[in-house]
């Protein structure tokens, strides 16, 4: 009980209510500190008693305390006078949490099931089909656009007031059949029956379902399926078939087909002539496993030890991915190719082509191949047929061991132009293999014979011919004239050999003697004795002939300390120092030491020394010699004006160690003799001859010490040489 001034009667049990911990005096104390009333509600609840004091109206409230889950319906009016003074209100509070719950509970149902409906309303609405609903009375009473659609209606209003069925009753067909048997037999019913959509006459699938026996539920709804071209597909493929077993008739070949159940669906007359079977027992439609055991009876199968399990095998060609394929020898000699083809409804297709004919006439042709083959491996001559389109056709077992090339590479039958680059790189003149295109050529073209000779780098030497044959193809042979060519060869290296013998000696003996070496030391000796003056003093012009003397004894023996280095590398007895050598040190004195001689000669000599030609562990005055001869070359051989470049350079595995001039250069000839030892060389520019042990010797010692020097020259443009030493 609210008093008029606001004071509370109430009993303690609302405290526990509240969650407070005593029952407050006035309606506005039911508030506390996380729990009683928020102020918000007390506020509200204030409200509504001043207003029921003032009015008398009762009023109601659902009220949340803090901190609860517990819900109370708080519900007010008035208080009789007997029960107080005037102005009083009494207020009733009820727990509600579970009905409350239950509401809220059926409140989301509904809205949930508004949603529902109305989805469920926008996809019949959207749907390409034609839907429909017909009320208890089998009047339309629901369409959706496709509906309002197809019979060319204005809306979906229209169409449910005219009531436009979607089937014009043709064809004995009554649009309100199918629904009305759906109501009574409550299942569905399904027909297909011609329909006019929008002028075009389609085949469509009308479904009728029964949504219920009584009330609103009793009536039926409806959709159509546009089914026309699947009909066409139907009749086309039932078409197809017929005239696929018609034509299967026509075929040579045997064809059978089973179903999925393995059971006999059809098979032509070639099949049946084929295995001598009766078109009666045909019609009876045998499984797989009775098929067999006829063809057995029939002498038409394989022998094998165990038929059974051979039959079990074969049923798995109705499950495989792939198709199958086996050659059967039956009783006779008869030969029979098998095709079994799994069809993607679970069927089999098999189909049976005699093959007798064929592996005859392929066994004739093979024992002829073989005769001709055998006669080929075995002639003395190599022989090859090329086409006339130019593509390499036969070979004999000669013929591949001549060129030496691998059976792989000729049984991808090359064109003529494609062997020949193949085979250039056999020969000692690579650009002579033109001859064999040429020969090719004559032959399929020209129709005319041709031959001719190609040297191999393996010293065999073979005389080819080609002979245009009947069928436009050319025969090559190849004959083996090497022995013939090494007896003449032999003559020949050997009037050479006498001949390069003779004039070895004859340098060996005016140039090279161990005996030079006493005297020439006396000479030396004496000369120095004559120019230090201990003999006397003497004049001038005689001060210069013993200069001179020193001067040509100390070039003799250079030469002799040259021609003694040579014949130690012929004795493989040449001694090597190892030690630690910085090359460019070694590249910049030699430059610096021949830079005068150059200019006195009217040559501009160049040195680039990379720093990283580094270091080299060697003998360095060998080395030191290389440098020396390399220079002394190019200085000799160059005329005034010229320029001389000495280039080192190199990286973590090899030095590098260039020497290059514009002099006249070499030609052939000479490049083949500037390593020749004791050759004696001209052209200087003083018009004089000397022996050329330059070259000889810094290849001798870069080849002594694991490097390579090569040359290369050409006539009026200069001379290059390139020194490689290996870290």
């Amino acid at each position: 009980m609210v008093r008029n001034d606001g004071r509370i009667e109430a009993p303690a049990r609302l405290a526990d209510w509240l969650g407070l911990p005593r029952l407050p005096n006035f309606v506005t104390d039911l508030v506390g500190n996380g729990c009683g009333l928020t102020q918000e509600d007390a506020a509200a609840l204030s409200k509504d008693i001043t207003a029921a004091q003032r009015t008398g109206r009762s009023f109601a409230r659902a009220l949340r305390p803090q901190g609860s889950t517990r819900t109370l319906l708080v519900k007010g009016a008035p208080a009789a006078a007997r029960l107080g003074q005037g102005g009083s209100v009494i207020v009733w509070w009820f727990d509600a949490t579970e009905s409350q719950q239950e509401i809220g509970r059926l409140g989301q149902e509904v809205t949930d099931l508004h949603l529902g409906i109305a989805r469920l309303t926008a996809l019949i609405e959207a749907s390409p089909v034609p839907m429909w609903f017909r009320g208890p009375d089998m009047a339309l009473a629901i369409v959706n656009q496709a509906y309002v659609d197809a019979v060319e209606a204005a809306d979906a209003d229209e169409a449910v007031s005219r009531g436009l069925e979607l089937i014009d009753g043709g064809g004995g067909i009554s649009p309100l059949a199918g629904a009305s048997k759906a109501r009574e037999t409550q299942t569905p019913q399904s027909v297909v029956t011609p329909v006019t959509i929008k002028g075009e006459r389609r085949t469509y699938r009308i479904v009728d379902v029964p949504l219920g026996a009584t009330g609103l539920a009793g009536g039926v709804a409806g959709y159509a399926l546009d089914v026309d071209d699947a009909e066409r597909a139907n009749l086309a493929f039932l078409r197809f078939a017929s005239t696929q077993r018609e034509l299967l008739d026509r075929l040579s070949s045997g064809v059978v087909q089973f179903t999925a159940d393995k059971s006999l669906d059809f098979a032509n007359e070639s099949f049946q002539r084929m295995f001598a079977i009766k078109p009666g027992w045909v019609a009876e439609r045998p499984d797989f496993d009775r098929m067999l055991d006829r063809m057995r009876e029939a002498g038409r199968l394989p022998e094998t030890r165990d038929f059974p399990s051979w039959k079990e095998e074969r049923k798995g060609w109705f499950t495989a991915t792939e198709p199958a394929e086996e050659n059967w020898l039956v009783t006779g000699g008869q030969h029979l190719r098998l095709v079994a083809q799994p069809l993607p409804d679970g069927g089999l297709l098999l189909i049976f082509e005699d093959r007798t004919e064929q592996a005859q006439l392929a066994s004739a042709r093979d024992t002829l191949l073989r005769v001709r083959t055998a006669t080929f491996d075995n002639l003395f001559e190599a022989i090859g047929v090329f086409e006339a389109d130019g593509r390499l056709h036969n070979w004999n077992t000669r013929f591949r061991d001549s060129w030496g090339i691998e059976e792989e590479f000729l049984a991808s039958h090359p064109h003529v132009d494609g062997f020949a680059d193949h085979v250039s790189k056999l020969l000692n003149e690579p650009e002579k293999v033109a001859l064999l295109r040429e020969l090719v050529r004559r032959a399929t073209m020209d129709r005319t014979q041709h031959s001719g000779r190609l040297a191999f780098k393996s010293g065999k030497f073979f005389e080819l011919a080609s002979v245009p044959l009947p069928d436009g193809n050319a025969l090559i042979t190849m004959l083996d004239i090497t022995d013939s060519r090494k007896v003449e060869g032999a003559l020949r290296e050997r009037a050479q050999a006498l001949e390069e013998a003779d004039k070895v000696k004859s340098a060996f003996v005016s140039n090279m003697s161990y005996e030079l070496r006493t005297p020439l030391t006396s000479i030396a000796g004496y000369a120095e004795m004559l120019e230090s003056g201990l003999a006397g003093p003497l004049d001038p012009q005689a001060q210069d002939y013993a200069r001179s003397i020193s001067e040509a004894a100390e070039r003799l023996g250079s030469m002799i300390d040259r021609v003694l280095d040579l014949t130690q590398d012929d004795t493989g007895a040449l001694p090597l120092e190892h030690k630690h050598i910085e090359l460019a040190l070694l590249a910049h004195d030699a430059a610096r030491e021949h830079k005068p001689i150059a200019e006195a000669k009217g040559l501009d000599l160049v040195a680039q020394i990379d720093p990283e030609v580094g270091a080299f562990t060697g003998d360095p005055r060998r080395l030191r010699e290389v440098f020396d001869h390399l220079l002394d070359n190019a200085i000799a051989y160059t005329p005034s004006g010229g320029r001389i470049l000495l280039h080192a350079d190199g990286d973590a595995h090899t030095a590098r160690i260039i020497v290059s001039d514009n002099g006249p250069g070499m030609n052939a000839a000479e490049q083949a003799r500037a390593f020749d030892k004791f050759s004696r060389v001209d052209g200087l520019r003083d018009g004089a001859d000397k022996l050329g042990l330059g070259l000889p010797l810094a290849r001798q010692f870069v080849e002594a010490h694991g490097g390579t020097l090569t040359l290369v020259a050409e006539k009026g443009e200069g001379t290059m040489i390139t020194v490689e030493l290996p870290r």
